[in-house]
């Protein structure tokens, strides 16, 4: 893989997003994002409510995101992003053609032991469920990997570089 691509990491809450996206755009040698810095503040107040976020919702959220990988576009960088379904994903694509996805997964009860563990973050537990509702995994028409979170963050960051890597030069899986 290109590192002059940008990069998704995706996955549903819990799955190390934040904490392994620096970590791969420091072995690719790029910059990073953290994908829920571009939530307006109404969203970031219904998650911390416990309430889910509609497409309607989302869809200036993913727009900013688009906005900033389109800015990386050709210099490469990685960006988090839960882009759970693939309606969320077109839309990135749309403003990246050549995106790339990393898409964090594993199992249901290691994330939300995770995230009863964690601290300082606005997305609660109780919305695991509907984030692995809403999730569409990768298709095979979609550039990207599927890693999975059971090991540590350098681990995963490692394993994420190494299957990108493997991917054949801006063509879907």
């Amino acid at each position: 893989m290109n590192t002059r691509h940008v990069v998704v990491v995706m996955g549903v809450a819990g799955t190390g997003k934040t904490t392994v996206g620096p970590l791969l755009a420091a072995r690719l040698g790029v910059p990073y994002a953290e994908g829920d810095d571009f939530h307006p503040a109404a969203n970031v107040a219904r998650m911390s409510a416990g309430v889910a976020l509609t497409d309607e919702d989302r869809w200036p959220w993913l727009d900013a995101i688009g906005a900033w990988a389109a800015g990386r576009a050709g210099l490469g960088g990685v960006v988090s992003c839960s882009a759970l379904k693939r309606s969320y994903r077109d839309r990135l694509r749309t403003a990246v053609p050549g995106l790339v996805f990393v898409h964090l997964t594993g199992d249901r009860a290691l994330i939300a032991d995770r995230m009863e563990h964690r601290r300082g973050h606005f997305m609660p537990s109780a919305l695991l469920d509907s984030q692995f509702a809403a999730l569409q995994p990768l298709r095979a028409d979609e550039a990207g990997v599927d890693v999975d979170v059971e090991a540590g963050p350098e681990q995963i960051a490692e394993r994420a570089a190494a299957a990108l890597a493997a991917l054949p030069e801006a063509t879907p899986r």
